[in-house]
């Protein structure tokens, strides 16, 4: 046990040095490693919302307007059926308070063909490799005599929550990347609800705009034929068309068709820029090829026209077709100012959210506070280094300080984890370290204890540090695994916090194994052969 061969002894050297050399940047300010030549590790331990401050933001996904939309959705693919199956029908409606779609087929002999083509439009849920199957998003089902009702289902409606809460989390974590933060939290809670963390953001207000705007794009024409400002008066819309409001103050009537000619789903791209004839910021866009194509042929088909641009059901654009756009690209002007034309491109870059998110819970914690857990956490983990030190050394003089340095070698390599991991260092995080002070030195303890028995029952020095390194090591894997299960549940059932303290504790118990059975063997292995002691002073 006490025998390193030279390859061994240059790998834990190596890592030794490796675990001080990418630990040394937390010691370090930002400002001054930025100075440093781009060959020095600069990776730092980011600190999360309760150690630096940020906002805390609780969103609770619109079910209302997820289900109107999928009713929709529904109400097109029915018309697409029965008009490819040249089946004739009447009274297509949606009750979205009955979560269901209702028509009536004109010819009685119609009915077995229409009820079989619409049952084709049923998804299967679950029914992959990993998930049974659970059963169809919708249920056909005959409605008297003449009628076919297309109700969603149970098992539907939650596989379209999940599905869109996971596409809004994406969608949420493009947007909150282009804001220029670190290590945002972005992670669903309960049924309908995204919990948003995000440290270190100062404008709490324009993060909210930018996450909370559902960024749903559309073009449509506008109604040349209607007066916008009769029809917003008497509220009597025309057939085909819908009354929309500019974003303006006061807001702008127009009356619009209700086709849309092109959505957001088009745009492969958006950026900021500026008018190259007034100098005003706008919005350049660019659309794939098909809609590039689609909004080619409109612009062709309505020169002289004017058209809308909408984003969240708002107009923030009317402008007239001067001449066809064929190359697929156009630019957005609204009076923006340059911060607003830089939060509607990272909004139209990062896609539509499925449904509309509102604030239920927000809690903003300001850097003073970080500052104060930050200085409470410091003042823990050095106490607690401070009295595991002196303990150790006052109960095992010599051993003691090797478990001591070997001590300060865990604590260096566990922030060199944490930083080539880019991992969030939370309040809880700063509890697993001070834990893991405790848990490093147990090993050492118990391998001393080990040795003292040995020299007790008339062994060598050799032979009894030996024997104390080789009957402590199963007891040490033993204890040190039975933690690891404990904490890998943890990680697994946790969030948040939790699994931040999770992480920590499992990277310190792993180097903590690693200091106390490789570490301070070869320490001591060192110090017994150049030393040659008559006793063991443990």
């Amino acid at each position: 046990m006490l025998h390193f061969q030279k390859w061994k002894l240059i790998l834990v050297f190596g890592v030794v040095l490796a675990g001080f050399i990418f630990s040394i940047p937390n010691l370090i300010p930002a400002s001054t490693l930025q100075e440093l030549p781009s060959w020095v590790p600069k990776k730092q331990v980011n600190l999360g919302l309760d150690l630096q401050g940020g906002a805390h933001l609780l969103y609770q996904i619109d079910e209302k307007e997820l289900v109107e939309d999928w009713l929709g959705t529904i109400r097109g693919d029915v018309r697409e059926t029965l008009r490819t199956s040249r089946i004739g029908y009447t009274d297509l409606t949606l009750n979205v308070a009955g979560r269901s779609v209702s028509v009536r087929i004109r010819k009685p002999e119609d009915m077995d063909k229409a009820v079989t083509e619409l049952k084709k439009l049923a998804v299967p849920i679950g029914n992959d490799v990993f998930g049974g199957f659970s059963g169809y998003d919708l249920e056909v089902t005959r409605n008297g005599s003449d009628g076919v009702t297309l109700a969603v289902t149970e098992p539907g409606l939650n596989n379209r929550i999940s599905a869109a809460i996971q596409a809004s989390i994406e969608t949420i974590r493009r947007r909150v990347d282009a804001f220029g933060t670190t290590e945002p939290s972005i992670q669903r809670q309960g049924r309908n609800r995204i919990l948003v963390q995000v440290p270190g953001v100062s404008d709490v207000e324009r993060l909210k705009g930018l996450i909370g705007e559902t960024g749903k794009l559309e073009f449509k024409l506008v109604d040349p034929s209607a007066n916008a400002a009769e029809v917003a008066a008497s509220k009597k819309v025309p057939p085909g068309d819908e009354l929309v409001y500019s974003s303006d103050d006061p807001p702008v009537p127009y009356v619009l068709k209700d086709q849309v000619l092109v959505s957001g789903e088009n745009l492969v791209d958006a950026q900021p820029g500026f008018d190259s004839r007034t100098g005003e910021p706008v919005v350049t866009f660019r659309f794939d090829a098909a809609g590039a194509k689609r909004f080619g042929r409109v612009t062709q088909e309505n020169v002289g026209l004017p058209f809308a641009i909408v984003l969240d059901n708002k107009v923030i654009s009317a402008p007239v077709i001067r001449e066809p756009i064929l190359g697929g690209t156009g630019q957005i002007s609204g009076n923006f100012s340059v911060q607003e034309a830089n939060d509607l491109s990272v909004l139209l870059r990062s896609g539509a959210l499925p449904a509309k998110l509102t604030v239920i819970e927000e809690r903003t914690v300001g850097a003073s506070l970080g500052a104060d857990s930050i200085e409470s956490g410091k003042k823990a983990a050095i106490a607690g280094l401070v009295l595991v030190v002196v303990f150790m050394f006052l109960a095992y003089g010599l051993f003691g300080l090797f478990a001591n340095l070997a001590l300060i070698i865990n604590i260096a390599m566990i922030f060199a984890v944490l930083s080539l991991m880019g991992a969030t260092l939370t309040l809880p995080g700063i509890a697993g370290i001070v834990l893991v002070i405790g848990i490093a030195v147990d090993a050492n303890v118990l391998i001393n204890e080990r040795i003292r028995e040995e020299i007790r029952s008339g062994k060598s020095p050799f032979a009894a540090v030996d024997a104390g390194y080789a009957r402590a090591l199963t007891t040490i894997i033993d204890s040190n695994v039975t933690t690891l299960i404990a904490v890998l549940v943890l990680f697994w059932l946790g969030s948040g916090p939790v699994r931040g303290f999770a992480v920590t504790l499992t990277i310190g118990i792993l180097t903590s194994m690693f200091t106390a059975v490789t570490v301070t063997r070869m320490m001591v292995a060192y110090w017994l052969r150049r030393a040659r002691p008559k006793f063991v002073p443990i």
